[in-house]
C-alpha cells in the first residue's frame, strides 16, 4: 500500500510561506520605492533654490532667521526693480550672456571639427595623440594658471573678454564627448561619400553634423551653463565694471562689514533664469546626447 505525501497547506497558498509576495506585488513594492528615493532626492537638491527664491522675497534681516521662514511674512517684490537700479544688472546679465554664447560657439565648433579627425580620420600617432590630448582634463586649472596669466598680460589682453574667449575656445572635454559620438556613427557612411568624390570638410559639414545634434546640445548646454557660471575667470581677468559678469556683480553686494543677503538672494534668481529656460528647450537633445555618447555601432 503507497502513501500519497500532500504538501504542507502554506506551500499551496500563493503568497504564503517561504515562497513570499508573488512577483506582481515585488514589483510593485520596488517601483514604489524607488519612486519614493527620487523624489527625497529630488526635494533635497530642490531645497537650495527653494531657500534662495524665498530668501529673495524677504528683507534683509528676514533672510537668516531661525526657524527658517519658507514662506516669507511679506513678500518683498520690489527687490526685484531696486536690483536693477543698485548695480547696472543689464550689464552684467549682457557681459555674460555675449561670453557664454560667444564661448559655447567656438567650444562646440573646434570641438566636433577635432573630435571627426580623432574619429573618422586615420592618421598616424592617431590614438595617442588624443590620449595625450585627454589626459590634460587631469591637470587641474590651478597648475597652469600663472603661465596663462603672463601670456595674456604679455599680449596686452588683460581686462577685455577676448582673453576669456581664447583661453576658453577650446575643451578636451568636448573633444571626448564629440569623438564618442561620432564612434557611434557607421565609417561606411564616410568611405562612400569620400569615394563620390567628397572631401573631409564636406563630410564633416554634410553627413557627420546633421546627424551630431544630440551630442551637439549637449555640448553646447554644458559649455554654456559652466561659462555663465563662471567666476574664477573674470574675477581674475576683468577689473573694469563695464566688463564684469552676473557673478562678479554680485560680489558687490558683500560690503566690509555686511552683506545684502536679499539682494544677493534676487540677483542669484535672476542670474539662474536663463540657464534654466535654456535647459528646458534643449533637455530632449541633452539627455539622448549623453546617453549614446558612450556607444559605438
Amino acid at each position: 500500500m503507497t502513501t500519497v505525501r500532500t504538501a504542507p497547506p502554506s506551500a499551496t497558498r500563493p503568497g504564503a510561506g517561504p515562497a513570499g509576495p508573488p512577483p506582481r506585488r515585488r514589483g510593485i513594492l520596488r517601483k514604489t520605492l524607488a519612486y519614493v528615493s527620487l523624489i527625497a532626492v529630488t526635494l533635497l537638491v530642490l531645497l537650495p533654490l527653494g531657500w534662495m527664491i524665498s530668501s529673495s522675497l524677504k528683507r534683509n534681516n528676514q533672510v537668516f532667521t531661525t526657524p527658517i521662514e519658507w514662506i516669507p511674512r511679506e513678500f518683498r517684490w520690489s527687490n526685484y526693480v531696486e536690483i536693477w537700479e543698485q548695480i547696472p544688472m543689464a550689464t552684467y546679465l549682457g557681459n555674460s550672456a555675449y561670453l557664454a554664447i560667444v564661448i559655447t560657439f567656438l567650444q562646440v565648433l573646434t570641438g566636433s571639427f577635432a573630435a571627426y579627425g580623432f574619429a573618422k580620420v586615420r592618421f598616424p600617432g592617431r590614438d595617442a595623440l588624443f590620449l595625450a590630448y585627454i589626459a590634460t582634463i587631469a591637470v587641474p586649472w590651478q597648475a597652469y594658471m600663472v603661465p596663462q596669466y603672463i601670456l595674456m598680460q604679455q599680449a596686452d589682453l588683460i581686462n577685455t573678454h577676448l582673453s576669456i574667449i581664447l583661453l576658453q575656445a577650446f575643451g578636451a572635454f568636448g573633444v571626448f564627448l564629440m569623438r564618442q559620438y561620432y564612434m557611434s556613427i557607421p565609417d561606411e557612411l564616410c568611405e562612400a561619400a569620400r569615394i563620390d568624390g567628397l572631401s573631409e570638410y564636406g563630410i564633416y559639414r554634410r553627413i557627420i553634423l546633421p546627424l551630431s545634434k544630440p551630442a551637439l546640445a549637449s555640448l553646447a548646454l554644458l559649455t554654456f551653463v559652466n561659462t555663465w557660471n563662471d567666476y574664477m575667470g573674470p574675477f581674475i581677468y576683468l577689473t573694469s565694471n563695464d566688463l564684469w559678469t552676473v557673478q562678479l556683480g554680485l560680489r558687490s553686494f558683500v560690503g566690509q562689514y555686511q552683506a545684502d543677503y536679499a539682494m544677493i538672494m534676487t540677483g542669484a534668481v535672476l542670474s539662474v533664469l536663463p540657464v534654466v529656460v535654456i535647459f528646458l528647450f534643449g533637455q530632449r537633445y541633452f539627455i539622448q546626447g549623453i546617453a549614446t555618447s558612450g556607444l559605438k555601432g
